[in-house]
């Protein structure tokens, strides 16, 4: 029995090692919730200045193109799923999964979604398939869950970072080229998807390794949607943006879903989080957790190499909800 433990405890080090080497050398790794057989994977985004936006576009809100800097990343490789989120929304599903059937103190103080009182796979599959519809408070509530889990801070991209993400170095209009012909190489969408998720990684993934960038659900950025955010930077270099959320809606959504048309799939679309989305929730005030109108939505997750504060960690998780009307 000693030897066994022992042999547990060299294997964890030493996994626990390759992890932190492969971060001190901004690499590829593998996060492990500890306790459990969930992990996820992150690819490692290299720091740079890229064009953001698009001038072909009709859309006013994608102009000017600007420089913008960013310093490197890891973002995952994809979407989160339900196997990540549900343990997370569930306090005894995360009992059930645990290896020793317990939820440890620090965990359970996090706050959980209240339990929707919908399907909220909406009848299009859970196990590989992309967790959706949940509102961007849940969303950086997941975040706090993850590092009260594993001790690493991650977040939502800054829309500048998810389209310099997607991108992955790219120029053109989708990351693979201008011709949308090709959507249905690398995406789910409206000509493709029978109007549902699909299991996460199953088209070609960009030049950084990222799937479903484009398409199956959008995603949640951090920032506060502004149509014409760009303007202000006109002419210059902004270095790291982020339009710093101070209301309930609109937040940028990237990416277009399973029911998007082809140009809602571009890198430089922008999307809008709309009230609508919670139209028929029954809740007088509004569900500070779900959209249950907004099937579309997910997330994923980054990470920073230049990592904040703690003071800063908790600033970013320990906002208030807004009320919502």
């Amino acid at each position: 029995m000693q030897i066994v433990k022992i042999s547990v405890f060299v294997f964890a080090f030493a996994a626990a090692n390759l992890i932190l080497k492969a971060q001190e050398k901004h690499e590829r790794y593998i996060q492990k919730i500890e306790g459990t057989q969930l992990e996820f994977s992150m690819e490692a985004i290299p720091g740079g200045r890229f064009s953001m936006g698009s001038d072909k576009s009709e859309k006013e809100d994608e102009k000017p193109i600007h420089q913008v800097e960013l310093d490197p990343f890891w973002m995952g490789t994809y979407e989160v799923t339900w196997d990540l989120y549900e343990p997370f929304v569930y306090k005894d599903l995360e009992q059930t999964i645990a290896t020793n059937g317990m939820v440890a103190s620090e965990v359970d103080a996090v706050t959980r979604p209240t339990k929707p009182y919908l399907d909220m796979t909406f009848g299009m599959g859970k196990e590989g398939h992309p967790a959706l519809a949940m509102t961007h408070y849940n969303a950086i509530q997941f975040c706090k869950w993850l590092y009260t889990r594993t001790g690493v801070f991650y977040r939502l991209p800054t829309e500048a970072e998810w389209e310099y993400a997607c991108r992955a170095g790219s120029t053109s209009e989708y990351f693979f080229g201008n011709d949308a012909i090709l959507l249905e190489e690398y995406a789910w969408f409206a000509a493709n998807s029978n109007d549902k998720t699909a299991p996460v990684g199953q088209k070609k993934p960009n030049a950084w390794g990222l799937y479903d960038m484009a398409g199956n659900v959008a995603e949640w950025t951090f920032d506060q949607y502004i149509p014409n955010y760009y303007e202000q930077f006109e002419g210059k270099t902004a270095k790291n943006p982020v339009a710093i959320p101070t209301a309930l809606y609109p937040h940028s959504v990237r990416g277009g879903a399973f029911d998007s048309q082809a140009d809602g799939l571009r890198s430089a679309a922008r999307m809008a989080s709309d009230p609508i989305w919670k139209q028929l929730d029954p809740q007088i005030p509004k569900s500070n957790w779900w959209f249950p109108e907004a099937p579309f939505v997910g997330l994923r997750l980054v990470r920073p190499v230049n990592a904040p504060t703690q003071e800063e960690i908790m600033a970013y998780y320990n906002q208030d909800p807004i009320k919502d009307f």
